[in-house]
Formats: C-alpha cells, structure tokens, sequence
C-alpha cells in the first residue's frame, strides 16, 4: 500500500465512480480497477460495492477513507510546518456568518491586510453549521461563529457578543408578547444558522407556531424585505443600527436569555498553527475595538 495507490482510492471513494476517477486522475479505466483490486488484496477486505451507478464505500472502505485523509493532511502539514520561515503568507481561508462578516469584520481584514499583504486571504461566508464543519473537515483554517461550540477537537475564542432583536416594518405596533407576531412570517437563513435555532427555540418556548417560514440566502434579501413589510426577522442590532436610525426598520427587545449571543472565533486543535493564522488570531486579541466598531443597544 503506497500513497499512490491511496490517492486513487480516495479518488473513486469521492466520486462514486471509477469511470470518473479515471478521468480525473487520466488513468485507464483498467488500471484504476487494477489497483483498487490490489488494494483490496493487500488489505484482504471489500473496500466497495459495485453497482450500475458506480460504486459505494463498504464499512471497512470508510474507515479506510477517514484515515487516508488523515495520512494526506498530516503531510501537508508536515510540508506547512517545513516550509513555514515564520512569515505570514500563503493562502490562509477564514469562515464567518454573514452577519458578522458585513458588520464586523471590514476594518479586522483591512488591518489584517495592510499588515501581510503576502498572505492570500480568502472570507467564505455561510451559517454557523456550515462554518463548524468546514474547520473540521480542514476546509476552513478559522471561522467566526455563533457560540458556544463544545467540540473536543476545536478551540474557540470569544470575540463579541451580539445583542439580538426581533425586526419589523415601521408601521408594526409595539410587542407586548411574543404572541404579537404569531400570525407574521418568518423571514431567516437556511437551516444551519445559530440565529434562526435560537428564534425557533424562542417560539417553542413561549408555544409559538410561526405562520409561514421563508428562506433567504443573503443579509440584504431578509433587511429588505423585512422593510418592505413581508414579515419579521431576529438579527444582530448592529446589523440593522442604520436602517432603525433612518427609519427603515423598527426592533423590539428579545427577552433573556435569548437576547444575547456570543460570536466566537474557532479553529482545530490537532493542526500545526500557521504563522499567517497565528498572526490572525493575535489581531483579534489586540484590536477587540475593531470588531465592536457598530455600537450595541
């Protein structure tokens, strides 16, 4: 069993085929069964089942696959840690919540920049699950997102806490009670977002049902819409300040403790620390002032 070999096996386990791998790796078809058959050999176990649509992992197939990404990741770590001369550049991918990436992060990322320029930083935004994972499956070197987060295999770092606030047209009454809204719709982010569990939560616990939910896929679509009256949201204050101050948006305090929320910043503990992440993380624990740049109720 070689690393080459893996490779290919790794190939066909991602794409399901190995008409496919063969394509992508630009093998003959015959020899990727080949080395998949001696694989198998050497191993004396089914690492697939063969089927007319391609092929599915065995249980000893995935068990094969979890530990041939560990074996991959643990040498380009090791060419990470090698390469590494203690000064920040290279690719370096940060995940937030869309939420927090319009509001708080602009002045956190131009600082980051001014600072290391070599460094090919990329921002991927997605809701909190999405973000959680991409750290665990090594996607992500870092992500911003709802907390907490108890993970053994993760470190998180608090960074701010939000204050959360139910949004509303303009001409929507005061809020005596939750059951004021009842009858609205719900205007939130795909499942997945640490905003939307919390207000579902919420409506759980004072025996809620929401009339009607609608999926949005971006911050502007929910504000917008939400301003033009076709139903209510619970978002960050700080990301709809402007609106309520020019008299777009009305909020409506949250009661404890689903008024707050804590955004945290993650990232796995098992990986060696880049210098370009290093230098991030020294960034948020020395300029906290530029991710409160939005003031709180």
């Amino acid at each position: 069993m070689d690393l080459h070999t893996l490779k290919i096996f790794q190939t066909v386990a991602k794409l399901g085929s190995i008409s496919k791998a063969a394509r992508e790796l630009n093998y003959a078809q015959s020899n990727i069964t080949l080395k998949i058959q001696q694989l198998e050999t050497v191993l004396q176990t089914t690492l697939f089942y063969r089927h007319n649509r391609g092929t599915t992992l065995t249980a000893k197939g995935k068990l094969l696959l979890t530990n041939t990404e560990k074996i991959f990741h643990l040498i380009e770590e090791t060419n990470k840690v090698m390469k590494d001369d203690q000064t920040p550049k290279g690719p370096l991918i940060i995940g937030s919540m869309e939420t927090t990436a319009a509001v708080r992060l602009p002045k956190l990322l131009s600082k980051y920049h001014h600072n290391y320029p070599d460094v090919d930083l990329t921002l991927k935004t997605g809701p909190t699950e999405q973000n959680v994972q991409g750290v665990l499956q090594y996607e992500l070197d870092g992500a911003f997102v709802a907390g907490p987060i108890e993970h053994p295999e993760l470190v998180q770092k608090t960074v701010i806490e939000e204050e959360m606030v139910l949004v509303t047209d303009t001409i929507h009454p005061p809020l005596s009670s939750i059951k004021d809204i009842q009858t609205r719709t719900l205007l939130v982010f795909r499942t997945g977002c640490s905003y939307r569990a919390k207000l579902e939560q919420l409506f759980h616990q004072e025996g809620v049902t929401p009339n009607k939910i609608m999926e949005f896929g971006t911050l502007e679509a929910i504000i917008g819409c939400v301003s033009a009256g076709l139903g209510i949201s619970m978002l960050p204050y700080s990301v709809i300040e402007r609106q309520v101050q020019e008299g777009t948006l009305r909020h409506h305090l949250i009661p404890s403790p689903y008024g707050k929320v804590k955004t945290i910043f993650i990232h796995r503990k098992d990986t060696y620390l880049p210098t370009s992440l290093a230098k991030f993380i020294d960034i948020l624990s020395d300029e906290a002032g530029l991710l409160n740049n939005k003031s709180l109720i």
